[in-house]
């Protein structure tokens, strides 16, 4: 864990580079602050009036399987077995309505129901004194392409692949993956999220509204990535309530529910 650390915190200025280029300027310069949000590496339910009806069913386990296979599925499997095509872009992505960090217009965007999810969930955290925010939304496979290839050039190949995704392998490419931050970290991304009162809120009750944290700690071999706290995915209420109960990460539950799967 300490090397994926130094890696993340090593790599502030490169990444910073990158999101600058993808808005509103190539510009060199710009505050190391900015820089995590490319980092990634991936209770019981409230009825619907709390937490939204925008809840999909799992279905035969035939059907689940198409599902992961689906690019534009909300289940699509994504991770380095199971990739995104190179010209893969969401057809509903919209702008968030929920407060953000950065002014990139590219990452403050979500797929339609995945945004409508995330509104209602910082909402209800807002009524419980819980302040969340927005880092970094959607990313492109261009995006990704230049940020995979600037860690590679900073650290190597072998080192990047530990925190960063290659392009076609990042769930920000789905449209249905957001990281999320607060003020008790400077609303940056990092570890110590997990630990604070927001970062405990997200652990407890993400999963009501559609999320999976999807990087758990203790996990890194099996969802390929450091343990990601402010990662969160959307995959539907009853897929993130069975696999939040289940303790297992996204991986391991397809494989106990019988789908022959590569880890």
């Amino acid at each position: 864990m300490k090397s994926s650390k130094f890696y993340v915190v090593t790599s502030l200025v490169g990444v910073v580079l990158l999101l600058q280029s993808c808005s509103e300027s190539n510009d060199t310069n710009s505050n190391a602050e900015s820089s995590t949000e490319m980092t990634e590496s991936d209770n019981e339910n409230q009825n619907s009036e709390e937490t939204g009806d925008s809840n999909h069913e799992e279905g035969s386990d035939d059907n689940l399987e198409n599902d992961i296979l689906d690019d534009s599925n909300i289940l699509k499997l994504v991770n380095k077995k199971y990739s995104l095509s190179e010209d893969y872009i969401p057809e509903d992505l919209v702008n968030l309505e929920v407060p953000t960090v950065l002014e990139n217009a590219e990452v403050n965007q979500l797929s339609k129901e995945a945004a409508d999810a995330l509104k209602e969930m910082i909402d209800y955290a807002k009524e419980e004194n819980i302040d969340i925010l927005a880092r970094s939304g959607y990313r492109s496979y261009k995006t990704q392409v230049q940020l995979f290839d600037n860690y590679v050039a900073n650290h190597g190949e072998e080192a990047a692949n530990q925190f960063s995704a290659r392009p076609g392998e990042s769930e920000h490419q789905t449209g249905l993956s957001i990281d999320v931050t607060s003020e008790s970290v400077s609303y940056q991304l990092s570890e110590s999220f997990g630990e604070t009162i927001e970062g405990v809120w997200i652990k407890e009750n993400a999963h009501k509204f559609g999320f999976i944290i999807r990087y758990p700690e203790g996990k890194e071999e099996i969802a390929g990535y450091q343990y990601e706290p402010w990662h969160l995915r959307y995959i539907g209420n009853d897929m993130a309530q069975n696999i939040y109960e289940s303790g297992l990460t996204y991986e391991e539950y397809l494989v106990e529910r019988g789908i022959d799967i590569e880890i």
